[in-house]
């Protein structure tokens, strides 16, 4: 830890496995005395690739320590896996484009490397309260069939209590 605080730099990471819950064997700094096992990747201070937020950041990390992202990686996650980021992308209007660029609106989920759904926080900046409250009664509202049809009951009316908690709450 001496090391790593020194140099601002990871000690270990490994390049070539994107981190998932089970991509790494577990790893121990001592397995007897440990009450949680495991350590994030399979040594101590050893470190994960998360390219499903974004490969770029994965890439310039990469290249910031001096190590080349493993090309399989990169053609899985440029290729045939979408991450956060592109799915971020690929809903932004051509305004919203316009207006992150310029600076004009920060914080956009594509800033972040978790998570897909955007809160409904930032969805006030891009898109006004009015407009969602009236979005979410609309999502509401087209679940009614499928409630009635009784389709995939449990999850049908989980998701207009769902619905209903965020219309409250934005208004």
């Amino acid at each position: 830890i001496k090391i790593e605080n020194r140099t601002h730099a990871p000690l270990d990471f490994d390049e070539h496995t994107p981190s998932t819950i089970i991509s790494h064997a577990p790893g121990y700094i001592n397995k007897d005395l440990e009450k949680i096992v495991g350590l994030q990747t399979d040594e101590p201070l050893k470190r994960a690739i998360m390219p499903f937020g974004g490969i770029k950041m994965v890439e310039g990390s990469c290249k910031v320590y001096g190590r080349e992202l493993d090309p399989k990686v990169k053609k899985i996650f440029t290729e045939y896996r979408k991450t956060h980021n592109q799915g971020v992308f690929d809903v932004y209007t051509p305004d919203i484009l316009r207006c992150r660029k310029s600076g004009v609106l920060t914080g956009l989920p594509d800033a972040y490397g978790r998570g897909r759904i955007i809160g409904d926080y930032r969805r006030v900046a891009l898109y006004g309260v009015d407009f969602l409250m009236k979005d979410k009664y609309a999502q509401f509202s087209s679940l009614q069939k499928d409630l009635e049809d009784g389709v995939n009951l449990e999850a049908t009316i989980r998701l207009r209590e769902e619905i209903a908690e965020q219309h409250r709450a934005l208004g």
